[in-house]
């Protein structure tokens, strides 16, 4: 069934560059950089915290006081009298919360929420697990960033394997995911155009203090050029694959938000009262074990269905896309060009911060969809252990 009270008020989203991990965020924690950036972006907007009455948080990664999650990032942007859930679904997590707070706000339970998402794989948290009965009483150690890509429990496998695993079962060649990475690049481009006008509908700075100094980004950061003849050069990952380190995507640190509430709310909020961007759907879907980049199929199908649309409706398509695998696969399986998808940029290219990363995607989608005179957009992505979710918005 298509939802049909959620709205997302035009211009009311924001995300910060993203920046390769050990780069300008590495130091700074996600949750309270995530704060300021969102009090700062309120501020500036002329958005009353107090208007909101939810606020759903998205975080995969480990941070200090992380426990206290959404009411303590509410306190911090001055909203102390709210609260709300702190979700972790892996690479799914941004789609999580749309799903979740566009039921809160389609079955009248919440007016206004508030949703931010953030990570810094950068300088991630090392665990170390007691073990009562070992000897000495020694336990087991975990890094969660790294070994969360490299090995999943129950598929027994790194991430780059299931990309593995589905290049050789529907046969795409190596040189498909070049093609597809140097596509994927010179979107990304297109969003540089003109002193990165696309970027700059959504892209907020970031202030690092430093002491008595301060320091601004700007822009993304760690984005490689590519080049065919680069991308040509290099080995696969895996010894006997075709996964190279240009056709996969990076760690990264960034955050990102969006306000999801009521169409009368959303016409006060909006930006511009001639656009009306509308929540109609979302799905997700579990593919079978070390196969993640064939969930995206799935998961755009059944979110289209509970829209009650097909693709052929669709005027624009993100994917989160940590391997060009996917993007190989999600064209064949669906008929949609290569070229018809990530317009502007993707993960690709512009990194993986977990939680963040579907937030931007719905951001750029949007911006894309107000550039081509409206109409429905898709955005799908995998995630950690062979799922996906999708999210289907309209803009009118």
């Amino acid at each position: 069934m298509a939802l049909k009270n959620t709205f997302i008020p035009y211009g009311c989203y924001w995300s910060t560059p993203f920046c390769r991990w050990q780069e300008s965020l590495a130091s700074s924690h996600s949750i309270e950089l995530a704060a300021s950036v969102a009090k700062a972006y309120l501020g500036a907007r002329e958005i009353d915290v107090q208007g909101f009455d939810a606020l759903h948080l998205g975080t995969t990664v480990l941070q200090r006081s992380g426990f206290y999650g959404a009411p303590w990032l509410a306190a911090m942007i001055g909203a102390e009298g709210i609260t709300g859930p702190t979700v972790a679904q892996a690479c799914a997590t941004s789609a999580r919360l749309v799903a979740g707070a566009a039921l809160e706000v389609e079955t009248g339970v919440r007016e206004c929420s508030l949703l931010v998402a953030c990570d810094r794989t950068s300088n991630g948290a090392h665990v170390y697990y007691p073990d009562h009965r070992a000897p000495g009483g020694t336990g087991t150690s975990e890094n969660p960033v790294m070994d969360s890509f490299n090995r999943d429990p129950h598929a027994r496998v790194a991430m780059i394997q299931t990309a593995e695993n589905v290049a050789k079962r529907f046969g795409i060649t190596r040189e498909e995911q070049d093609e597809v990475t140097l596509l994927r690049y010179e979107q990304y481009e297109q969003a540089l155009a003109e002193d990165r006008a696309f970027q700059k509908r959504y892209m907020v700075p970031v202030e690092l203090k430093r002491g008595r100094k301060s320091k601004f980004v700007e822009a993304d950061e760690g984005v490689f050029p590519t080049t065919a003849e680069g991308l040509a050069g290099l080995r696969p990952v895996l010894e006997g694959g075709s996964v190279t380190f240009g056709s996969q995507t990076h760690p990264a640190d960034g955050n990102a938000g969006l306000i999801l509430t009521t169409e009368a709310r959303a016409r006060d909020l909006s930006r511009d009262a001639g656009v009306t961007v509308r929540v109609i759907g979302y799905g997700e879907a579990r593919v079978e074990k070390a196969h993640m980049p064939m969930a995206v199929v799935p998961a755009a199908r059944h979110a289209l269905e509970r829209a009650g649309i097909d693709f052929a409706d669709l005027k624009a398509i993100k994917t989160h896309n940590p391997f060009a695998v996917n993007d190989v696969y999600f064209s064949r399986e669906t008929g949609v060009a290569t070229d018809a998808v990530n317009n502007f940029g993707s993960p690709l290219v512009w990194g993986h911060p977990q939680g963040p990363m579907g937030l931007r995607a719905i951001i750029e989608l949007i911006e894309e969809l107000v550039i081509r005179g409206g109409g429905f957009g898709l955005f799908s992505g995998c995630a950690a252990g062979d799922t996906a979710m999708a999210v289907v918005v309209k803009v009118d």
